[in-house]
């Protein structure tokens, strides 16, 4: 009786240590060190690159298709296929442009499409079957600025330019000069037209800015 209850005792101890055995223990991990600080607080998110600063080119101005040729533009002329009348020219003081094979023809007054289509009509009359033409200004006429600055005289023009810029080519206001405004001189189609104007106002190729003394 005494070795069946030694038995059975043994066997209980047996059954004890095994289910301590399957019993899954605690495991540790070690967190990669990025992610220590996101434990306390939840998942960590990559912050986004900043975004690269894009570069935005200034389109290159272009005349107006409505500009009025002058004496003082110079024009690069392209005549398709035919290099050897594909050249720069110069509007002359009489207003005209001189080519090879077809002379001298009337610019002022015309627009850059206009001459074109001069010139390729005066090819095509018995020179070229199908002439292709196209004019570019090349660089305008100049500008004037007279009166109170430190350096009156002629000027090359540049697009988009303002009467204040055109003071600044000219070196600036004398101390005499009257500074609020200027007098403008602008010739088109109808004539020259003279008029007193704010120094922000646009400036066109062939203008004469005056600048006068102020009396005060």
């Amino acid at each position: 009786m005494r070795g069946a209850r030694a038995a059975i005792v043994y066997l209980l101890s047996a059954l004890a240590l095994a289910g301590c055995m399957r019993a899954t223990a605690p495991v540790a991990t070690i967190q990669p060190q990025g992610d220590l600080d996101a434990m306390p607080y939840g998942r960590s998110y990559a912050m986004a690159p900043a975004p690269t600063p894009v570069a935005y080119a200034a389109a290159p101005a272009r005349y107006d298709a409505g500009y009025r040729l002058d004496a003082g533009d110079k024009l690069r002329v392209v005549v398709y296929g035919q290099e050897g009348l594909t050249n720069t020219y110069a509007i002359d003081s009489g207003g005209s442009i001189t080519m090879p094979l077809i002379g001298s023809v009337p610019a002022r007054g015309r627009t850059p499409a206009g001459l074109a289509a001069e010139i390729s009509g005066r090819l095509r009359n018995g020179y070229i079957r199908d002439p292709s033409v196209a004019v570019e200004i090349d660089s305008y006429r100049p500008f004037f600025i007279l009166g109170e600055v430190a350096a009156p005289g002629q000027y090359p023009y540049v697009p988009n330019m303002t009467i204040e810029s055109a003071v600044a080519i000219a070196g600036g206001f004398s101390p005499r000069a009257k500074r609020d405004q200027v007098t403008l001189t602008h010739t088109d189609g109808s004539g020259p037209m003279r008029t007193v104007v704010p120094l922000g106002t646009p400036l066109s190729p062939g203008d004469t800015v005056l600048v006068s003394e102020r009396w005060f």
